[in-house]
């Protein structure tokens, strides 16, 4: 079990709210509906109120730091039939990628492929107390475009299984190219951390306030702070 599970959540009952498609801009077709992810009538572009709130402060201080840049969208709640879906999917990619049969896989490999597509994936986990963080509308995968409406490479794409999708994978390689993923990452990272929310140790486009994630990477760097979720997984079927 990942350590952040471990923190408490005292819901706040904040509601979910739709990201306003003007100030925004967002990948479509959505990538997990495009795979067949399961969200029937429910939209993945909603997060809790908080985080919309820091999401248009980071969205202003792109706008003053890059005229005409917007933050993209990729990825926002995620109901947990979808982190099942897409866990089951990713499982089968890699499978597929590795030459192997799913129907033969020995213990040690599928071991083996789980561990690589957990480290990328949370665990779409039912209790109440270990909630997927996207599942809990306060976790955000995000990237960025530029004036002309064109998305930045980063380096590598969102939800790529490899090292490069760690935040400073090239923020120690001195080619030219490696440094403007680097700084368009930290561009990133500034405008979002400028806004209150905390990166995914492991994914540069990962980006969370309120859920556990958040409260457990405060602790790490405040350990005065008391580590309390606000955000809990969200089970309103309205969205």
């Amino acid at each position: 079990m990942k350590p952040y599970k471990s923190v408490p959540i005292q819901e706040c009952g904040e509601p979910l709210v739709p990201i306003p498609a003007e100030r925004f801009a967002f990948v479509h077709p959505h990538p997990y509906e495009a795979v067949g992810a399961p969200y029937d009538d429910k939209s993945p572009f909603y997060v809790r109120q908080g985080v919309l709130d820091r999401l248009s402060a980071a969205q202003a201080t792109l706008e003053r730091l890059q005229p005409g840049w917007k933050i993209l969208i990729f990825d926002a709640y995620r109901p947990l039939a979808v982190q099942q879906y897409m866990v089951d999917h990713t499982f089968g990619v890699v499978v597929a990628q590795r030459g192997l049969d799913p129907a033969t896989l020995t213990e040690a490999q599928r071991q083996e492929v789980l561990t690589l597509v957990y480290e990328f994936w949370a665990v779409p986990d039912r209790d109440p107390t270990r909630p997927p963080p996207h599942s809990t509308g306060g976790a955000v995968d995000v990237t960025l475009v530029d004036a002309t409406g064109i998305e930045l490479d980063m380096g590598s794409p969102i939800d790529e299984l490899s090292s490069r999708s760690y935040p400073n994978y090239y923020g120690e390689q001195n080619d030219a190219t490696a440094q403007v993923f680097h700084q368009r990452r930290s561009r990133l990272n500034q405008v979002m951390s400028e806004a209150g929310f905390l990166r995914h140790p492991g994914e540069w486009w990962h980006f969370c306030y309120g859920d556990q994630m958040w409260a457990w990477l405060q602790q790490q760097a405040q350990p005065d702070f008391p580590a309390i979720a606000q955000y809990g997984r969200w089970e309103s079927t309205e969205v």
